[in-house]
């Protein structure tokens, strides 16, 4: 039997992410997650170069 990835687990596994950058940016600010955030868009501009 293969590992599916159903509607269900998927939901969960969404929700458990928001949750954990809510409980995160609670406890320790908005400011590393921008800083991702703006890393992630420069990685995202570097790959659109090579494609």
């Amino acid at each position: 039997m293969t590992p599916v990835m159903t509607n269900r687990i998927a939901i969960w596994i969404a929700l458990l992410i928001v949750a954990a950058l809510a409980v995160d940016g609670w406890m320790f600010g908005m400011e590393h997650l921008l800083f991702l955030a703006r890393k992630f868009f420069v990685l995202l501009d570097w790959m659109a170069f090579w494609r």
